[in-house]
């Protein structure tokens, strides 16, 4: 028998149960002496299906049909299952106060198992209100009667048959039966360990979806005279879309640079349908936080809160404001305050496993001569409950999380401070937060020190006990006179947990010192890289230069070079040069290259400057890598160029949304809705006649509804295949010259008779969105004629249908043949006319 352990797997019966309101108990009576009163109980047991396969989930419940206090209290009941050999197992189990409990099992042998509830008599002390008596009850023993489970070899009770992934373009809400979606419906509420974005089927060409003025300054070239002269983009230091986040299909993004905070600027926040390009909302949150004293009204991150207790289980979303050490919690539908936290702990937020947010820190409370350090963690999801646990309930926290309009909580609390035993000195600066498995510290790196590390367990079970304890690296000759830390060119540079590595970059010799955080011991190191990375000032920011995923280490930085490289040994798997093929780039013959994010296989790149010259640099490059070998899967040049001090390129709902330097604007890049007609002749065609189909195929995602494209394209933009649309885009948003040689879609054609289909042919639109085929339909009869497009990296498919009359091909008489001797008399008619001719001529001659 397998037991599922998943909590999210609850007794039926618990869930369709409406609990009474009731509280737990603040202190309990002294019962010594009291009398509990006998109290009959009623117990039950289920199968949900009765009847199963070898190896199908089912559902047990089982327990009383009693009901007992509080949310914390419960009754110890045992089901009792026999199966068809007579092996007997128990399982007991502590129900919920409805008096229900329930497990998921499968089973490995056909046949008949006897289902049965055993409890055993208990006595109980509790209330059912704040106020109410003290209750003591004795609860009688009792036994369910037996319940068949019936296991069949071959048999499989029918799930519920799903939901295909979507074969249209799509929008939010989705409906939450449709499950299967999960997985392409990723959010980025804060930039992610190591820019790993899973959840998403990530663009595989350059299609715009739509596009967006961030709207703080103009954009693009100033011109006149100002020549070639750009409106400024906010490098360097005023970086524009920094802190922007994705929420359920929702782009958040700071209006202004992040250098116009305080209450003495205006700075708004702008919601958008990442879908839609539709503008929801935006405020100005500088004043309209009422009730508190915000004075920086930018968001700083978004999170995604699992909420699951007794009577509540769904998620939760926010946006978050920080102000010095204050929070606010602003509701993202509505941009209107939910709650703050004040004396917020410093330090790095970390993610936990149901979305909460965590902070780390290991303290001295003891004395220099006399240490003793603890390591703490803070909870936000524990500042709002105050030490009621998630999945377990208690007071308050029974109906959903605790949080009042504009209530403010005190978050200079700790859900867990622990000793660490044997440690007597500082452990140094945290480098990797794991939660519930690791921390790891590091000690300063110095050419005479060397490096020190020191890991501790966050495992439930062993909080706080080191793994190991200043674990020496001793410096290598080399790094006397280099730089090992300063301004972001060299220091601890990535970390990963699945692949328990972290790397060390030094800046002159340019080299990956990558230790196992299993052990604290170095691993690997690398070659030395191209000359021109050491210039980069990002390195140590954990993400923007050198990333884990796959079990591969890669980055690339302003050489122009992507580096691939084993995690676990280092081996160099593969490199790509981005090479620049007019001389635009004033660093090398490369692109500086940085990247953005890693998802569904692909590595997404762009380029960027610490501080752009003008005339800027044209042609830059923003592409996807097969994060596996490295080969291409689409580039555009000239779109989509990055920022070094404001937000990169994110993506959510499979689609990304990117700042633009170039022009100011906002893209969203994904695959996009098409409209595809089909035309027949509509009047009747004779069979055996040639007759003409034809059709368009558009492109009708939001964008193609500005006003800049409607005047441009009257009669709609056409839609093109994935080797053009590159370029293609180029000239739609950008204005670029149209492209000489555009690669269509391939639409299929077929007609139907009611019976039989008919290829008709294939055949591929062109740079007018127009299609045609011709067709000789070789019989009479009404037809329905439909044109396919099976959809491409760009589009979604979609098809057309018109219908087409045939008549039948007009008869045609055979003239009757003439009889041989009829062809006599006619010869003979013929002489005889021709002689008498003859005659006259000549009469007419002599006189």
């Amino acid at each position: 028998m397998k037991i599922f352990k998943n909590k999210s797997i609850l007794s039926t019966m618990a869930i369709l149960m409406v609990l009474s309101f009731a509280v737990s108990m603040l202190a309990m009576p002294n019962a010594n002496a009291q009398t509990y009163t006998p109290t009959k109980t009623y117990p039950f047991v289920d199968a949900v299906p009765m009847i199963a396969g070898v190896g199908q989930p089912v559902l047990i419940n089982w327990g009383l049909l009693n009901f007992i206090g509080t949310t914390n209290d419960g009754f110890n009941a045992t089901v009792v299952i026999t199966h068809p050999n007579g092996k007997v197992e128990e399982i007991t189990a502590k129900t919920w106060s409805t008096g229900s409990i329930g497990r998921k099992l499968s089973f490995s042998e056909p046949g008949n198992y006897t289902l049965q509830c055993v409890y055993k008599e208990e006595n109980a002390t509790f209330r059912t209100s704040a106020t109410g008596a003290w209750q003591y009850r004795q609860f009688l023993a009792s036994e369910s009667e037996n319940v068949t489970l019936q296991i069949i070899e071959g048999y499989w009770k029918a799930d519920y048959p799903g939901h295909s992934p979507p074969s249209e373009y799509w929008t939010r809400p989705v409906d939450a039966q449709l499950r299967e979606w999960w997985s392409i419906m990723g959010s980025w509420v804060v930039k992610p360990l190591n820019l790993y974005a899973p959840h998403n089927a990530a663009p595989e060409s350059a299609h715009v979806l739509w596009s967006m003025p961030i709207g703080d300054t103009m954009g693009g070239l100033a011109g006149g005279d100002n020549w070639e002269i750009p409106f400024q983009g906010g490098d360097a230091y005023e970086g524009k879309f920094a802190d922007s986040v994705i929420i359920a299909g929702v782009l958040y993004f700071n209006r202004y640079p992040s250098t116009m905070s305080g209450a003495s600027y205006k700075q708004t926040v702008v919601a958008v349908d990442l879908h839609t390009g539709k503008v929801l909302w935006e405020q100005d949150f500088n004043t309209g936080l009422t009730g508190t004293s915000v004075t920086s009204g930018r968001i700083t991150r978004g999170q995604i809160l699992t909420f699951i207790n007794e009577n509540n289980r769904g998620a939760w979303a926010y946006l978050w404001f920080t102000n010095g050490t204050t929070m606010h919690a602003i509701d993202p539908i509505t941009g209107v305050l939910r709650y703050s936290m004040t004396g917020v702990p410093s330090g790095t937020i970390y993610i936990g496993p149901s979305g909460e947010l965590l902070k780390y820190s290991v303290t001295n409370v003891g004395t220099t001569s006399a240490p003793s350090y603890v390591v703490r963690q803070w909870n936000s999801t524990y500042i709002v409950m105050r030490g009621v646990n998630l999945d377990v309930g208690g007071t308050g926290d029974a109906w959903g999380p605790r949080t009042t309009n504009r209530q403010s909580y005190n978050a200079a609390f700790y859900d867990q401070e622990v000793a660490i035993p044997g440690m007597t000195i500082a452990p140094g600066t945290l480098i990797a937060a794991f939660p519930g498995d690791r921390l790891v510290y590091s000690t300063t790196a110095s050419a005479t020190n060397g490096i020190f590390l020191t890991g501790i367990s966050l495992d439930p079970e062993n909080f706080g006990f080191m793994l190991f304890n200043r674990r020496e690296f001793k410096a290598p000759d080399e790094w006397e006179g280099m730089t090992l830390g300063g301004i972001g060119q060299a220091g601890w540079a990535a970390v990963s947990q699945e692949d328990y590595r972290a790397v060390f970059w030094t800046k002159e010799n340019r080299v990956n010192y990558v230790f196992n955080l299993e052990t604290g011991r170095l691993a690997w190191q690398s070659e030395p890289q191209i000359f021109a990375d050491a210039w980069s000032d990002t390195v140590t920011s954990f993400g923007p230069e050198k990333i884990f995923a796959y079990g591969k280490l890669y980055e690339a930085s302003v050489g122009g070079i992507v580096y691939c490289y084993d995690a676990k040994d280092g081996e160099l798997l593969w490199t790509y040069e981005a090479t620049d093929k007019y001389n635009e780039s004033y660093h090398r013959e490369n692109w500086w290259l940085v990247p953005l994010f890693i998802s569904d296989g692909k590595i997404y790149l762009g380029h960027m400057v610490h501080s752009p010259q003008v005339p800027i640099s044209r042609g830059a490059p923003f592409l996807a890598l097969d994060a596996e070998t490295g080969e291409i899967v689409w580039e555009i040049n000239g779109a989509f160029r990055q920022t070094r001090w404001g937000g990169r390129a994110i993506i959510g709902d499979s689609i990304i949304a990117t700042y633009d330097y170039y022009d100011q604007q906002i893209y969203a890049i994904g695959k996009g809705p098409s409209e595809l007609t089909v035309s027949a002749p509509n009047i009747a065609v004779t069979a055996d006649t040639t007759a003409l189909i034809t059709g368009t195929v558009m492109d009708v995602s939001p964008g193609t509804q500005s006003d800049n494209l409607r005047l441009r394209f009257p009669n709609g933009v056409p839609a093109v295949g994935d080797e053009s649309q590159s370029e293609w885009m180029l000239y739609l948003y950008k204005q670029f010259s149209a492209p000489m040689d555009v690669t269509g879609i391939e639409i299929t054609v077929y007609a139907y008779d009611g019976e039989n289909v008919i290829p008709i042919g294939t055949t591929e639109s062109d740079a007018r969105g127009q299609y045609a085929i011709t067709w000789k339909p070789d019989r009479e009869g009404t037809y329905e004629i439909w044109a396919y497009f099976e959809g491409t990296a760009s589009f979604y498919g979609n098809d057309a249908k018109t219908t087409m009359a045939v008549s039948a091909a007009p008869e045609v008489v055979e003239p009757e043949p003439t009889p041989p001797y009829e062809w006599y008399i006619v010869g003979m008619g013929i002489a005889i006319i021709a002689v008498v001719l003859i005659i006259g001529l000549l009469i007419l001659k002599k006189k």
